[in-house]
This record gives structure tokens, C-alpha cells and sequence, in this order.
């Protein structure tokens, strides 16, 4: 497994690598935010593991600067501040899972193992329709209406459940479920997730897909209803 890491502290970078490399993993490094982003668009990783506080470009940037190159490769943030604002900011930027610093590194490697189980267990079809929506499966892609945007894993996840149960409604515990397995977060972050993927497949046009049920979870409805 091909690993990225950004991470200008020295101590914290030797002491990641020196538990993955015995594991086998293959890291490439960056102690700053222009050069990790370089990196992150010339080769292909399966994780990358990024710190927020990050000198020439902070880590919330360099998130939001590869989402927006359509770059889908699983991100975990690594930060000192444990606040909720912190962390929505980070998934609001892109990022998939969230880690406060001190860390477990047995924790950190489960959380990449379980980021790159999902995004490989992809289903083999090439892309699901539900109306005006299309999610294509291999580039991670959404198309309405001839606009095209790109998800990070965890927005991609949450579209592919909706559109295989629509128009069930999906509750909230099951979504969070399928989506981060044993890793669950707060709620409050698949709330966040919702809101993201509104603000790209519903805002911008009449007819909005995602419907909140109250109480129980989410739903794609008809443009008919």
C-alpha cells in the first residue's frame, strides 16, 4: 500500500514511518503544504495522511486544492485541536476521518485500512441513474444536467447508498454504519456530509434529490413528486 504523509513535525514523521515501513506500507513524504500537494498530483496513493498545521500551505488548504483537481484519494487530517468546528471544517474541506493528536498508531492503521477497504469494494458497475443523477463508479463523479462534480470518498459512499435504496429512506444509523464501519464519528458529521453533497447535486438547481426525513434518516425523491 502506497502511503503519502505531510507532516513538518520530524519526530511525529520518523515515528509513523518507522511503524508503517516495518508493515510493509510505502511512504513518500513532505514536511510542507506546497510540496506534499505536488506530490499528491504527480502519483498515485491510496491514503494520505495530512497534518493541518503545515507551513507554506496548511493542510486544510492543500485538502480543498486536490478535491477541487477532482483528486479522490482518501485523506486523514492529523491535528493537535480537538473542536468541533475543527473537524467540520476539515470534512468541509474534503477530508475523510479526523485524528487529534497524541494518536494510537494502531488506531491510525485501522482507520487507513478501513478507508481503503471501502474505496476498493467498490461495485463493479460502471455508474447508477436515478433521474437527472448519474454517479460514475470509476472516477468518482457526479453528473446532473451536464454539470459534472467531483467526490471525495465519504460524499461518494453516501450518494451510492441513497440512489441503491432510492426512494427508500435510509436511516441515519445505517448510513453511518455502512459508510464508516466500526469508525463511526459523531453525528453530527454525517449531517455535515449531507450538507456537502446538497450544496453540489441540489443548490444549484430547481428540483432538490436529497430529502431529510425527521427522526429517521435520508431519502432521494422523484422530480415528479
Amino acid at each position: 500500500m502506497n502511503l503519502l504523509l505531510i507532516e513538518d513535525h520530524k519526530d511525529i514523521a520518523a515515528v509513523i514511518f518507522e511503524y508503517f515501513e516495518i508493515k510493509g506500507y510505502d511512504l513518500d513524504y513532505a514536511n510542507n503544504g506546497i510540496q506534499g500537494y505536488d506530490l499528491a498530483c504527480q502519483n498515485h496513493y491510496d491514503l494520505i495522511i495530512l497534518d493541518i498545521m503545515l507551513p507554506r500551505m496548511n493542510g486544510l488548504a492543500v485538502c480543498q486544492k486536490l478535491r477541487e483537481q477532482g483528486i479522490t484519494t482518501p485523506i486523514i487530517m492529523l491535528t493537535a485541536r480537538d473542536t468541533r468546528e475543527d473537524m467540520l471544517v476539515g470534512f468541509d474541506q474534503g477530508a475523510d476521518d479526523y485524528l487529534v493528536k497524541p494518536f494510537d498508531l494502531e488506531i491510525l492503521e485501522a482507520r487507513i485500512t478501513a478507508l481503503c477497504r471501502r474505496q476498493k469494494g467498490m461495485i463493479a458497475t460502471k455508474k447508477l441513474e436515478f433521474e437527472e443523477l448519474t454517479l460514475h463508479i470509476n472516477n468518482h463523479t457526479v453528473e446532473r444536467n451536464g454539470c459534472r462534480f467531483p467526490l471525495n470518498p465519504t460524499l461518494f459512499n453516501l450518494l451510492k447508498i441513497l440512489m441503491l435504496r432510492a426512494p427508500e429512506v435510509v436511516s441515519k444509523d445505517e448510513i453511518s454504519a455502512l459508510i464508516w464501519q466500526e469508525n463511526e464519528p459523531e453525528k453530527d458529521i454525517l449531517r455535515s456530509h449531507v450538507y456537502q453533497l446538497r450544496s453540489l447535486i441540489d443548490k444549484p438547481f430547481k428540483h432538490a434529490y436529497i430529502k431529510t426525513v425527521p427522526k429517521l434518516g435520508y431519502q432521494l425523491i422523484s422530480n415528479a413528486q
